[in-house]
């Protein structure tokens, strides 16, 4: 009887081992000691994501004692030297969407291991890894470095939680940073961003978002603003407008003709554009004049479009405007006085009335 029981209860046993096996890991629980976090930035189109651990500072001595100055041998792992975490707990890890500059070396798209060197005189060392998923820096290993770029730390106030943020962005980039204690950590990033949307519109446009007048109409339109790949950007221009001759198609086009120097042909095209123009891509055209600093052609086209709308107070408010900025008063205090006899909303109101005090002609 004692062979028999044990030979059935053997599948059993070994069932209950599997089972326990499969399970011993138990439940996720919340990390009371150094929370996980992720901090994400866009620059351009481009994404940046930061994934870490952050201790506090608990009143301890942090540089040279809780985080050694240097590179230090770990105890665990492959023994080797190895820089700081830049976090605590599992690899600090930092992903890019698109190729980077980092610390000015071009680093491929795809997600790193982030460490830090801290040196004595607050000098020191940030490290790429394509290692990233590894504990802390005990698996550190040189030969899978794809970057290494000195630092300078900065002083700062006190952080008592280690936390990065992205400070000082731009157009093409900014600068991660990790501060704790009364350090920080400056790592510079910048995206070749008008080659990046260049290049994400010729994919885009093979798709749907290229079977509209929208689409190169967008992508015609940043090259224009940001005077990059005209001779592209011209093609882009002519396709929108073969599905909509309209205000943006037609003057997108103009101003890519003026880029390239063919004046006589974006004149052309621009008195096309104003023909068919509504009272506010008028008006919104006459401001983007005044910002370029052409204020003679800015007042002919704020004064066609109080011609066309004499009843806007608005437009008559616009065109006081575009002659306040170019300085001539008597004008500019006539059609102020224009647009508040013609019952203006209480926004032009103001305006308007804010000018008049300011050039005497209240």
């Amino acid at each position: 009887m004692t062979k028999i029981f044990l030979h059935l209860l053997a599948p059993l046993t070994l069932v209950a081992f599997v089972f326990t096996n499969t399970w011993s890991q138990g439940i996720t629980l919340p990390r009371t000691l150094s929370p996980a976090a992720k901090i994400s930035q866009t620059i351009g189109i481009s994404t940046v994501e930061v994934s870490y651990s952050r201790p506090a500072v608990k009143g301890r001595e942090v540089w040279g004692k809780l985080v050694p100055y240097g590179w230090n041998k770990q105890g665990f792992g492959l023994g080797k030297e190895a820089p700081w975490r830049a976090g605590a707990n599992e690899n600090t890890t930092i992903e890019f969407s698109h190729a980077v500059k980092v610390g000015g070396q071009t680093v491929p798209a795809g997600k790193y291991g982030l460490f830090f060197v801290i040196n004595q005189d607050d000098s020191g060392e940030a490290i790429l890894s394509k290692e990233y998923r590894s504990w802390g820096s005990f698996f550190y290993d040189p030969a899978n470095d794809q970057l290494r770029t000195k630092i300078q730390l900065r002083n700062i106030p006190h952080t008592e939680l280690l936390t990065y943020d992205f400070v000082n962005l731009s157009k093409n980039g900014g600068e991660l940073v990790l501060n704790w204690e009364k350090k920080q950590f400056p790592l510079a990033i910048e995206f070749a961003v008008d080659e990046i949307v260049m290049a994400n519109a010729e994919q885009e446009l093979k798709g749907p978002t290229g079977f509209g007048w929208q689409g190169p109409s967008s992508a015609a339109t940043y090259a224009l603003q940001n005077k990059i790949n005209t001779e592209k950007a011209l093609v882009w221009a002519d396709k929108a407008l073969a599905q909509n001759k309209n205000f943006n198609t037609l003057s997108t086009k103009a101003g890519l003709l003026r880029q390239a120097n063919q004046t006589a042909e974006a004149e052309k095209m621009e008195e096309a554009a104003v023909a068919v123009a509504t009272e506010a891509e008028l008006n919104a055209h006459g401001y983007q004049l005044i910002g370029e600093n052409r204020f003679d052609e800015a007042i002919k086209i704020m004064a066609l479009n109080a011609e066309r709308h004499p009843d806007s107070a608005n437009a008559w408010d616009s065109l006081g405007e575009a002659y306040a900025l170019k300085g001539d008063k008597a004008n500019a205090i006539a059609h102020f006085k224009k647009a508040l006899s013609k019952k203006p909303s209480d926004a032009v109101r103001i305006n308007s009335e804010k000018y008049l005090k300011e050039l005497g002609g209240m």
